[in-house]
C-alpha cells in the first residue's frame, strides 16, 4: 500500500507513520510544520519508502499533485486545541473541515477511494449515556473543535455515499504517549516546572476522563482498516476506564516527589467545550479483536517519563 498521512509530523501522525514504514507500506507525508516537529520524522526521513511534502492542506493545487498514485489516505492534520476555540472560531472550520473537503477532493480527483480519519469523543457533546456508543444521540455540540469534527464526519460519510468511497472514523478519547505535544500531562507538566510549589488545576479536578496510549490507538486503526468492511466505519477508541482529573494528578506527583498545593479554578468545566465526563463504549472495535494494552496510569505515566526524557519538547511550546 502507498499511504498519503496528513499531518505527518504531528504527535499520533508521526506514529503512524513509522508504523506503516514498519510493516513494508510506503508513505507520503504531508505537513506545514504550523506545529508538526521535524525531530518526530528523523527515523521515517531515513527510509527510501517515505517522501516528505511540506505544504498546506489548504493549497489545493500541492495537496492535488502530492496524492496522487497513493491508495489510501490517513487523515490526522487537524487544529486540535480544544480549548481556545471560541478566541478563534473560524481556525477550527478551516482546519477541520474546509482542509477535510479539499482532502476528499483531491482524493476523487486521482481515483483514491479510501481514507481514516481522525475524529474525536467531543461530537458526544455532554452525553446522557455511559459508556457513550457510537450510535449515540448527539446532544448540543459544546466545543467548535467537535462541531467542526462531526462536520467533517459528515462530509466523509457523504462522498463514501455519493462517490463509492470508503471510511474509517476514529473517535478518540485523548491520546498519551509518545511525542505527546499537549493536553493534561503536558500542561501540568510545564506549570510544575515553572513552579513545583503549587499547580493550577482547570475546574474542580473532579472532571472524569478516559485516555488512551498512542500505540494502542495505532493498533486499533491498523485492525480496523484491514478488517472492517461497511462503506462507513465508525468507531470510538478509548478505555473500558476512566479517572479523575485529581488521580491523574496524583500519578503526576508521585513520579515527580512533589507534592505541590493544588490551586482550583471551579466549576465542573475546565474551559468552554469541556466535558466533565467522557467513558466511551469501544465494544465495537473490540469486536475486531482490538485490545488496548496499556491502562490509563501506565499511560498517564509513560507520557511523563518521555516529556521528562525529552525537555526540547516543552521548551518547543511556549
Amino acid at each position: 500500500m502507498k499511504a498519503f498521512v496528513t499531518g505527518a509530523a504531528g504527535f499520533i501522525a508521526s506514529n503512524l507513520v513509522d508504523r506503516l514504514l514498519a510493516a513494508g507500506h510506503s508513505v507520503v507525508g504531508y505537513d506545514n510544520f504550523v506545529t508538526g516537529q521535524r525531530r518526530f520524522i528523523e527515523g521515517a526521513l531515513k527510509s527510501a519508502n517515505f517522501k516528505l511534502v511540506e505544504a498546506d492542506l489548504l493549497n489545493t493545487d500541492a495537496l492535488r499533485s502530492a496524492i496522487a498514485g497513493c491508495d489510501m489516505v490517513f487523515h490526522l492534520a487537524a487544529n486540535a486545541d480544544v480549548r481556545f476555540g471560541t478566541h478563534h472560531p473560524f481556525k477550527d472550520i478551516e482546519q477541520n473541515l474546509i482542509a477535510t473537503y479539499n482532502v476528499l477532493e483531491a482524493m476523487r480527483a486521482n481515483g483514491i477511494k479510501k481514507i481514516a480519519f481522525s475524529s474525536t469523543g467531543s461530537v458526544y457533546g455532554e452525553a446522557k449515556v455511559f459508556p457513550t456508543p457510537e450510535d449515540a444521540p448527539f446532544p448540543v455540540q459544546t466545543s467548535l473543535y467537535g462541531n467542526s469534527k462531526i462536520a467533517a464526519e459528515g462530509l466523509i460519510s457523504s462522498y463514501c455515499e455519493g462517490f463509492g468511497f470508503q471510511g474509517f472514523i476514529f473517535r478518540f478519547v485523548s491520546i498519551l504517549g509518545e511525542r505527546y505535544t499537549h493536553g493534561h500531562v503536558f500542561d501540568f507538566y510545564q506549570k510544575l516546572l515553572a513552579d513545583p510549589s503549587k499547580l493550577e488545576v482547570l475546574g474542580n479536578g473532579k472532571q472524569r476522563k478516559s485516555y488512551l496510549y498512542v500505540q494502542d490507538c495505532i493498533d486499533a486503526i491498523m485492525i480496523a482498516v484491514e478488517r472492517a468492511t461497511d462503506r462507513v466505519n465508525i468507531f470510538n477508541l478509548g478505555q473500558d476506564e476512566y479517572c479523575e482529573v485529581n488521580q491523574s494528578i496524583g500519578w503526576i506527583c508521585e513520579r515527580l516527589q512533589l507534592k505541590p498545593t493544588l490551586e482550583y479554578t471551579g466549576g465542573e468545566r475546565g474551559w468552554i467545550g469541556d466535558n466533565p465526563f467522557i467513558f466511551l463504549d469501544c465494544s465495537r472495535i473490540r469486536a475486531l479483536g482490538w485490545t488496548p494494552k496499556m491502562s490509563i496510569q501506565q499511560g498517564v505515566v509513560t507520557t511523563l517519563e518521555y516529556l521528562i526524557a525529552n525537555p526540547w519538547v516543552v521548551e518547543a511550546r511556549p
